[in-house]
C-alpha cells in the first residue's frame, strides 16, 4: 500500500523540519544567527494513466498517485537582526549586506557577521581576533595589530581604526575587511558562526567604500534574526502534520488488516 511508504516520508520530512527549527530556537542569543527555513519537494508519481485527446475527445487529466515527500535545501535569511549596545569598543555591527573576512586554520579564509572581536597579546602587540583566536583581516589581507598601551579605540562607520597611543597621539591602524557575494545562500555554514565560500555562493566581493551601502556600528552587536513567536507557530505546524502522517499509517495498516479477514 503507498500510503504507508509515503506518510513515512511525511513523519521523516517533518522530523528534519522540527531539527531544524529546533537548531534556530537554541540559537536565538547567537550573535548574528541568521535563521534557517527547509524546504521539501514531492518526489516521483506513478501515472496509472496519462492524458488521452483525439480531436477534442478523451481524458483531459493524468491519473497519478504520488509517493510523498522529501526534503530539498535548507534556506537562510539574511535579513539584519536587532543590534544590542555592548559599550564595548571592539564589538563592531554590520548595519545591511556584508560580511567580515577571518583567517581560520591552515590560511584558509572564513566569513561571520558576528563582530564580538578581542585582542590576542603577543609580545609588545596585540592583534584583532575573534573568540576563537582566528585573525580578523584588514582590506590588504593583514593582521590589524595594535601597538602596545593603544587607548581610546575608534571604528567608523567605513571601518577605518583609529587608536591613541602613549604620546596621546592618533594613529591609524587600518580598515575592516567588509565583503559580500552573489548569492549568500550557497555559503556553507561550518559552526562558530563562521560561513565558507562555495562554488554556488561565487568568490568573495570586496566592499568598496565608493559603492558601499553598509555601515559599521561600534560598540554594537547584530543579534539573531531567529523570532520566536514565527519558529512556535512552524514548530506547532510541524506537530500536526507529523501526527496526521502517522494518522495515515495507523489507517492505512487497518485497511490492510480488514482486507487480510475478507475470507474470515
Amino acid at each position: 500500500m503507498r500510503a504507508l511508504w509515503t506518510a513515512a516520508s511525511g513523519m521523516k520530512a517533518q522530523q528534519m523540519n522540527i531539527d531544524n527549527i529546533s537548531n534556530n530556537l537554541a540559537n536565538v542569543n547567537t550573535t548574528g544567527y541568521k535563521r534557517q527555513r527547509m524546504e521539501f519537494k514531492d518526489l516521483l508519481y506513478a501515472t496509472l494513466r496519462k492524458t488521452n485527446l483525439v480531436e477534442g475527445e478523451g481524458q483531459p487529466v493524468n491519473l497519478q498517485i504520488g509517493h510523498g515527500v522529501m526534503p530539498s535545501a535548507t534556506s537562510r535569511s539574511f535579513t539584519t537582526g536587532n543590534f544590542e549596545r555592548t559599550e564595548n569598543p571592539l564589538d563592531v555591527a554590520i548595519d545591511g549586506e556584508g560580511f567580515f573576512a577571518i583567517l581560520g586554520p591552515n590560511d584558509n579564509v572564513y566569513y561571520t557577521r558576528d563582530g564580538s572581536f578581542k585582542f590576542s597579546v603577543e609580545e609588545d602587540e596585540m592583534r584583532l581576533v575573534t573568540a576563537e583566536g582566528y585573525t580578523v583581516l584588514s582590506e590588504f589581507d593583514d593582521e590589524i595589530v595594535f601597538e602596545d598601551g593603544m587607548k581610546n579605540i575608534s571604528i567608523t562607520f567605513d571601518g577605518r581604526i583609529t587608536a591613541e597611543d602613549a604620546e596621546g597621539e592618533i594613529q591609524e591602524i587600518g580598515t575592516l575587511k567588509l565583503v559580500k557575494f552573489i548569492n549568500p545562500d550557497g555559503l556553507e555554514a561550518i559552526g562558530r558562526n563562521l560561513y565558507k565560500a562555495t562554488v554556488a555562493s561565487g568568490e568573495e566581493i570586496p566592499m568598496e567604500e565608493e559603492t558601499r551601502t553598509s555601515s559599521l556600528m561600534q560598540g554594537y552587536l547584530e543579534t539573531s534574526n531567529v523570532q520566536i513567536v514565527d519558529e512556535m507557530v512552524r514548530m506547532i505546524t510541524a506537530q500536526r502534520a507529523y501526527e496526521i502522517n502517522s494518522k495515515a499509517i495507523q489507517t492505512s495498516d487497518e485497511m490492510l488488516n480488514i482486507a487480510n479477514n475478507l475470507r474470515r
